[in-house]
């Protein structure tokens, strides 16, 4: 008999705390919304899993789970922890984006600029409740719905509270649809969503080659920060438009991308273990997490009515909400919106500009923040 007791006390039945089990209610929830609502898929199912694995193993003396030293796990999760993953994703991104909008448009770029506002009002109030610094840099780049963004910049300033801020990141990333629709409506009237834009100028290949090189030079100067994740992006829209390495370039925006993103999701769900993920600084984290957003979304749409004040042609200022960076679903919303006024107005490919900004602007926070608030 003791050497039965002694079994049951090993396995995870006898080591499973109630904060464990809400954790895997959690996780079911995530993969639900991944399956049911089709919410940011590629992201929630292989999180919500992870949670699942992460909260079921916690056995004492046995390396499995992502913070036991020499576990299969850890290693995996090395990837998130030293910031590699997150360029990866960012070099396979680049290889899918397309910048001619932006191009034939630049001063669409002051949107993707005017939503990072949210990133920095939130670093106030994360420090106005008592985060150090580098705690409320890392807590304020949620702000522009960059998962891989908001996992490198925390990964540098603020490690322990990683597994919070990539689980908010991604969650709210998810909820674009859910959230931003709301705002939009509340802060623009019939006839501005009515407004319809013209047709983006035709881009040369010249203009699509150098804009990388260009952007890569400009950003690093202005923050060196920036340089790994505007670098990754870069190279991979490089890679796209030079019209010399498609090999290349397809691989990064499929099989890389898609194995990045496995591994990323899996293990930043497998850290959300309940005895180091349920702590009051998490549900904070949640809370000035959703405010960020809300205001980089608010701040992208007034922005764009603030220029419409000075501009010929005017903006739709559904767009700017596209200035965070969630790709594309930002734009996506921004379309659907703009066609419950006008089913026959397509924002789509306008709205692609900021939210491209976005990416890019995002970037530079985080190289702006890890300049001034590393330690």
């Amino acid at each position: 008999m003791e050497t039965v007791f002694e079994f049951l006390g090993q396995t995870g039945f006898a080591n499973v705390t109630f904060g464990n089990i809400l954790m895997i209610v959690i996780g079911c929830i995530f993969i639900g919304l991944a399956i049911i609502k089709d919410y940011e898929p590629l992201l929630l199912l292989p999180i919500g899993f992870g949670a699942i694995v992460g909260n079921l193993a916690v056995v004492p003396g046995m390396s499995l789970s992502v913070y036991d030293e020499g576990s299969v796990l850890y290693y995996l999760y090395f990837g998130v922890t030293q910031g590699i993953y997150p360029p990866l994703i960012f070099l396979g991104i680049g290889a899918m984006t397309d910048f001619s909008t932006l191009l034939s448009n630049p001063k669409l770029i002051l949107l993707g600029a005017a939503a990072q506002v949210g990133i920095f009002l939130t670093l106030i109030g994360a420090l106005a409740l008592g985060f150090t610094p580098a705690e409320a840099g890392a807590i304020g780049i949620i702000g522009g719905a960059d998962g891989p963004t908001a996992i490198f910049l925390s990964s540098k300033l603020a490690p322990h509270l990683l597994g919070a801020i990539a689980i908010a990141a991604y969650s709210y990333m998810a909820l674009v649809p859910v959230i931003q629709p709301p705002i939009m409506r509340l802060l623009t009237t019939k006839n501005e969503r009515l407004i319809r834009m013209k047709e983006p100028r035709q881009v040369t290949k010249t203009e699509k080659v150098l804009f990388p090189i260009g952007t890569l030079v400009i950003c690093a100067l202005i923050a060196p920060g920036s340089l790994i994740l505007v670098g990754m992006l870069m190279l991979g829209n490089l890679l796209k438009e030079s019209g010399v390495t498609e090999r290349l370039a397809n691989t990064a925006r499929t099989s890389m991308i898609d194995i990045v993103t496995i591994l990323l999701g899996f293990c930043v769900g497998a850290s959300t273990q309940a005895q180091t993920f349920l702590t009051p600084q998490s549900i904070l984290i949640f809370g000035l997490g959703a405010a960020s957003f809300a205001i980089a979304t608010a701040g992208g749409i007034l922005f764009a009515k603030f220029m419409n004040l000075f501009v010929k042609d005017k903006i739709n200022p559904l767009i700017g909400a596209a200035g965070v960076s969630a790709v594309p679903d930002s734009a996506r919303v921004a379309q659907m919106v703009g066609r419950e006024a006008d089913p026959n107005n397509f924002l789509l490919m306008h709205a692609m500009a900021p939210n491209v900004a976005g990416v890019i602007g995002s970037a530079i926070a985080a190289g702006v923040l890890w300049s001034f608030l590393v330690t």
